[in-house]
């Protein structure tokens, strides 16, 4: 990790800290959501982090999303449940506790394969019995028959790292975090799973050593993959923990943006501005209430997408746009754009 981006690091977690941001009724329940929401999209799904909440707390499902998309994350979630509570015991990791962990990372979304090395099973963590690349056309991961050997020596150098880790240095676990995410996603020890487990793994270690755990965002997703690749292919691991460093102190610093801004006076008020468009504009009171959510939403972002909000509240994209058009003819929002690449910004007089 460079100086500069440690300084930076350190500034912003010491400011979250401050403002008691990780004390907030829920945080930490709510914070993990948003992990393990955005993991699952990297690999695919669409379920946001409002519905996700309603699958955790509830057992409420989407009739939006599939069924193998709602399962991906109610199986991350398990798994994060177990390493949370195991982690916290500092026992070694070892090769028979990562394929524990990754059968429950795929526990109801994980196939049966029959492959010329044997058969196994990536519901159950079982190590893969058969050659993988990354993606068509993309590099090949190393050979499967290599896979125990070098899957052993990096739980041996894992703990060594753990075990002489100066627990102080807050940049240093993070490091630690980084570093492990990155060798086990280039061994690739399973047929399927392997992005999930990995940045489930980078979360534990940073849980283990009580520092705030990192989210990759599915917006940070071709940064990240992009990191991942230079890093291989120039052999040079802080590649890696520098993307990962600065994409750490984007969200922190969004985190405490946010948190600033809606303990200000510039938050919205939901009720005044609900009684204001039913009254001004004869809207129903159940349309005035999604609008008002909708700039709650957005009371901190310099500029958003119709993706975004299409995202984050699971409207489809045709209804997402008819809020949007009304806001703007309502005179709160401003489209910036063609309708292509428009993006929205709240009007200063609002």
């Amino acid at each position: 990790m460079n100086k500069e981006d440690k300084d930076i690091l350190l500034r912003l977690l010491q400011r979250h800290k401050e403002l008691g941001i990780s004390e907030q009724i829920d945080y930490q329940k709510f914070y993990l959501y948003s992990i393990i929401t955005h993991s699952t999209a990297i690999e695919g799904s669409t379920v946001t982090e409002v519905e996700a909440q309603l699958l955790f707390d509830e057992g409420i499902t989407s009739s939006k999303r599939t069924m193998m998309e709602q399962m991906m994350n109610l199986d991350l979630k398990a798994a994060y449940d177990y390493g949370m509570q195991w982690i916290k015991q500092h026992e070694d990791i070892t090769i028979e506790w990562l394929v524990l962990l990754a059968s429950k990372v795929m526990a109801r979304t994980g196939s049966e394969y029959h492959a010329a090395g044997g058969d196994f099973s990536a519901a159950k963590g079982e190590l893969r019995k058969l050659n993988v690349t990354a993606g068509l056309g993309g590099k090949s991961y190393m050979s499967y028959l290599k896979v125990p050997a070098r899957l052993a020596a990096f739980c041996e150098e894992l703990n060594h790292r753990r075990k002489s880790l100066d627990t102080k240095d807050v940049a240093a676990i993070y490091e630690l975090s980084f570093w492990a995410h990155f060798e086990l996603v280039t061994i690739h020890p399973w047929a399927d799973g392997n992005g999930r487990t990995c940045r489930l793994l980078m979360n534990l270690l940073q849980m283990e050593f009580d520092v705030l755990p990192t989210k990759v965002l599915k917006e940070d997703k071709t940064e990240y993959i992009q990191a991942l690749i230079d890093t291989r292919e120039h052999e040079d691991i802080s590649i890696f923990i520098d993307c990962m460093t600065r994409l750490h102190c984007q969200h922190l610093k969004a985190d405490i943006d946010h948190y600033i801004v809606s303990t200000s006076e510039k938050m919205v008020d939901k009720q005044d501005l609900q009684q204001k468009m039913v009254g001004k504009w004869s809207i129903k009171p159940s349309l005035a209430e999604k609008l008002v959510d909708i700039l709650e939403f957005v009371v901190d972002k310099d500029e958003f997408t119709t993706e975004q909000i299409v995202s984050h509240f699971g409207f489809n994209a045709t209804t997402a746009k008819r809020y949007l058009r009304q806001l703007t003819e309502f005179g709160y929002l401003e489209p910036h754009g063609g309708n292509k690449n428009r993006t929205y910004s709240k009007k200063a007089s609002n």
